[in-house]
């Protein structure tokens, strides 16, 4: 049985007199002793409970509204934790949470110390998976099943999905396998119709298709029968069921779920707790799979976040009572102005596309998220989401490259993981001219080990033919996009989350393929850095100009010429990156000394060989041992002269 975390240091808030229900419970058991009848009542007070936690900023918020009605639901059926409720993502999941022992620790959640965003495995035995990722659950939940049977053991599997999370091809390989096996679980279709933006794709179609054919509303019509009747047999419930979807099979409304051999029963109001406790405790004994489709409205029960749940899907600080913002700092007049390295992208490609009709976009559901707003609307015959399915975002574009298109992939470092061999594969053994738009490369912060991306400098430098680019500014951002678009073949441009100063528009600088820059002069101790870790490089020698300081916005190829040349003045190299040590740029400088001969001794700062536990970017960056004050210590050790306490 997986571990209980350790208590947080911080005081929890005196419970409230708002919440008379939530106070009474610690457990899904102290739930079950509540009516039915209190049950909306208790769904409520956790959605009030949620949005005071979110008000600060950072949580995932109209998910988690969304999704509280259905959990509540769950848990009072479902016996937690041995029955076993897996969460896609798990973002969705502050009720389960909240139900499940976890309280008093809220205020904690994606602090430093505190618990995880998401439902984490060693956070508490009532979390059936660690995720972060969409579209894993359903491959749990088959591997679960299995288990159980195979140990000859008894107890219920639910997975609750969102149909976001069902454009991923694993979701819908996973449901091809389940209904070839036949394992006894259930599948709660969580539909809200999003993501984090409006879904894409030909399953968001027939989920929509659905609610308006007439045996849908014949199909309420059943269920508010059934209710009225619940002492009936199951059979009867049965009968009823059958009759509702009977319409499935006609010609006009296929129903995929029943050709992968997967029983289907909904669509239902996702927020009619009463509805929903009815049918998980009936169709959870069933034999075989079930999917369970449930309509809820993501932002449930707070307006503003209804009207607008893509702005409120992880809102920054704001005011609960009237959801006005109360972040961001004024700028005085004349002052530069800092947008996040997302909207520079965005910027940036939206214009380049102006420039070469060629240029196409592909993002596999984060068109918020990659700063692809206004490029979706100037360019929208140039634009393609996938929804969640990486593979089939960089596969698209290979295809598109063979056909004479440029395209771009924007996606983040953590997905593109979930798309390597389409990049070795699809794109890199033709050498084809795909440009990748690396969002949130290095550490993300309050995300935690999940979204950290800190493996693409090695994964993809291990790919041959790979080209490389670390900008350090948007301006260094438009200038690679340019190039990259001259020099053609694979390439991956990758820059941070946080932000940076603006670019003029319409500006394209002239940046050469895999030439360094000297930021500082100064050939004893030299400093080569890119991207994020140049911002720290360049703040631990602010008073060190002895010390030399190299621009390395290039990790492959690397600036032969400028390597030697430093490495044979040096006496100790300094090498800085915000990745994993292992098989990054650091090694990659190692790796080159090595093949001239060369032993001038290398220093390698980057993210150590362990996965990294979510706190804010910079203490994340301090434990790792690659800001400013982390480089100035080495500095000393290697004989630098660096004042203390500066």
């Amino acid at each position: 049985m997986p571990r209980r975390s350790k208590p947080n240091a911080l005081t929890p808030p005196p419970p409230s007199s708002a919440t008379p229900l939530l106070d009474t419970i610690d457990s899904p058991d102290d739930l079950k002793r509540l009516r039915r009848d209190q049950l909306p009542a208790l769904a409520q007070e956790l959605r009030g409970e949620i949005v005071q936690l979110a008000a600060p900023g950072g949580l995932h918020l109209a998910s988690s509204l969304g999704a509280t009605d259905l959990i509540v639901a769950l848990h009072y059926v479902l016996n937690s934790p041995r029955d076993r409720i897996l969460f896609d993502v798990g973002h969705q999941a502050y009720a389960h949470k909240l139900l499940t022992g976890r309280r008093s620790q809220m205020p904690t959640i994606k602090k430093e110390g505190g618990l995880s965003g998401f439902t984490k495995v060693s956070e508490s035995p009532h979390d059936a998976i660690t995720v972060g990722h969409a579209s894993t659950s359903l491959a749990n939940a088959l591997g679960m099943a299995t288990a159980r049977d195979a140990l000859g053991q008894d107890y219920h599997v639910a997975a609750v999905i969102g149909d976001g999370a069902l454009t991923g091809g694993m979701a819908l390989a996973a449901l091809n396998t389940i209904g070839d096996t036949q394992r006894k679980m259930l599948i709660v279709l969580n539909d809200n119709e999003m993501s984090i933006s409006e879904n894409v794709g030909a399953m968001s179609k027939f989920m929509r298709t659905l609610q308006v054919q007439k045996w849908f509303q014949e199909g309420e019509g059943a269920s508010k029968k059934a209710l009225s009747a619940v002492s009936r047999p199951l059979s009867d419930f049965m009968s009823r069921a059958k009759s509702s979807t009977r319409h499935f099979f006609d010609p006009a409304s296929v129903n995929p779920f029943a050709a992968m051999g997967v029983r289907y029963v909904g669509p239902v109001d996702g927020h009619n707790i009463a509805e929903l406790v009815y049918l998980i405790g009936r169709l959870a004994e069933l034999d075989g799979p079930t999917i369970l489709h449930v309509v809820t409205r993501k932002g449930k029960g707070l307006t503003y976040a209804e009207e607008d749940p893509i702005k409120w899907h992880g809102p920054s600080r704001f005011d609960p009572a009237t959801g006005q913002s109360l972040g961001g700092v004024a700028l005085e007049a004349g002052a530069p102005v800092r947008q996040s390295w997302s909207a520079a992208f965005g910027e940036a490609v939206t214009e380049l596309s102006r420039l070469d009709p060629r240029t196409y976009v592909i993002t596999p559901a984060m068109r918020e998220g990659s700063g692809l707003v206004g490029y979706s609307k100037a360019h929208p015959n140039r634009y393609l989401d996938v929804g969640i399915a990486e593979d089939v975002a960089v596969t698209a574009a290979a295809g598109m490259a063979l056909q004479g298109l440029k395209p771009v992939v924007a996606i983040y470092s953590t997905f593109l993981q979930r798309a390597y061999d389409q990049v070795l594969h699809d794109v890199a053994i033709e050498n084809l001219n795909v440009i990748f738009a690396i969002d949130r490369g290095g550490v993300v912060g309050a995300d935690g080990a999940t979204h950290n991306g800190v493996f693409d400098l090695s994964f993809m430098r291990s790919i041959p033919g790979v080209k490389i680019g670390l900008p350090r500014s948007a301006l260094e951002l438009r200038g690679m996009l340019k190039e990259a678009m001259r020099i053609g073949g694979p390439v991956a441009i990758r820059y941070p989350r946080g932000d940076t100063f603006q670019a003029p528009a319409n500006t394209w600088p002239d940046l050469t393929w895999g030439t360094w820059e000297r930021v500082q002069a100064g050939d004893g101790v030299v400093v080569l850095a890119g991207g994020k870790a140049l911002e720290y490089a360049e703040a631990a020698l602010h008073d060190l100009p002895e010390v030399g300081l190299v621009n390395a916005r290039f990790v492959k190829p690397l600036d032969l010429d400028m390597l030697r040349d430093v490495a044979t003045r040096a006496r100790a190299l300094v090498t800085v990156e915000d990745n994993s040590v292992v098989g990054g740029f650091g090694s990659a400088v190692l790796e080159q000394l090595s093949a001239w001969g060369l032993k001038t001794p290398v220093r390698v700062l980057g993210i150590p060989d362990a996965f990294q536990e979510h706190a804010s970017v910079e203490r994340v960056h301090a434990r790792a041992g690659i800001d400013a004050q982390a480089i100035r210590t080495v500095l000393a050790e290697l004989g630098v002269d660096v004042p203390l306490g500066v």
